[in-house]
């Protein structure tokens, strides 16, 4: 793919989409482009422009493609599992009813399985969980509450599919008492304001192919949407290389913790979520 072409598809994407590839590390994103057009069509970039302007199914093949549109229940069971035991009940104890942002949700399988962990966690489905991507169609598909194949909720444990679940001609749908408790909504992350006053951040494998320089306003962005104390949740091999200087305490691998004051002044404030939980 030439530095032309590249630009033309850029420029492309951009209208169709809103998803500015500018923000994405460009040797990966234009060789992986390049592999994926040239494996799905055969076409030159010119003619694949045309193309994903006049099919839409074509385009939401690339606009999935583009911002790895894959998730499942529970994804990382470990990180779940610390999730459940540790961060969640501190959370709770310094706030009742929480308020959470699940970003970059794709179908819906994250946000749902925070939500039954909350339900499980403190009997209340007053929790609120924020939702968003940018795909239409995967949130069509997560409001609706499905349908999910057996194999997405393969790490849902048997209690809660039996529970939280609905059987249909071999498939599964979420009951409403989960789905109610999960508001969905389209966003850009690069392009769009963020709400502000949430408990749980939950931003995984969104980020793997930004630049770093697109990483690092994000961290900054979901630092500001945190209240104090607020926690992100960010993917097994997500790291953010300067959290202290953000604001961010590292609580452990995958979490953060916004801390109210920087560190550097308090150092009190190491792991305070995680003492809180044993006690």
């Amino acid at each position: 793919m030439t530095d032309e072409e590249y630009q033309l598809l850029k420029t492309k994407v951009l209208k169709l989409t809103g998803i500015d590839l500018d923000s994405y590390k460009s040797l990966q994103m234009r060789r992986r482009l390049a592999f994926f057009i040239e494996k799905t069509n055969g076409l030159d970039v010119p003619d694949y422009c045309r193309k994903i302007e006049a099919d839409r199914n074509c385009l939401g093949k690339l606009r999935d493609f583009i911002t790895i549109n894959v998730t499942e229940f529970f994804r990382d069971d470990w990180a779940f599992t610390e999730l459940e035991n540790n961060i969640l009940p501190a959370l709770i104890r310094i706030k009742k009813t929480l308020r959470v942002w699940s970003a970059g949700c794709s179908n819906g399988g994250e946000p749902y399985s925070l939500a039954i962990l909350l339900r499980k966690i403190s009997g209340s489905a007053q929790h609120r969980i924020l939702a968003t991507d940018v795909d239409e169609l995967s949130l069509a598909k997560a409001g609706a509450g499905g349908p999910y194949s057996l194999d997405s909720v393969k790490s849902v444990p048997e209690q809660h599919v039996k529970q939280y679940f609905t059987s249909a001609d071999d498939a599964l749908w979420v009951k409403p008492e989960i789905r109610n408790m999960v508001r969905f909504q389209r966003h850009n992350m690069l392009s769009e304001p963020f709400e502000q006053g949430f408990d749980l951040v939950c931003c995984r494998n969104v980020t793997i192919y930004f630049t770093d320089e697109a990483k690092n306003k994000l961290n900054q962005q979901i630092h500001s949407s945190l209240n104090n104390s607020g926690v992100l949740f960010t993917g097994s091999t997500e790291f953010i290389h300067n959290a202290t200087a953000i604001g961010f305490n590292k609580l452990s691998n995958c979490f953060y913790q916004k801390v109210a004051v920087p560190v550097s002044l308090n150092r009190l404030l190491k792991e305070p979520l995680l003492q809180t939980a044993r006690r």
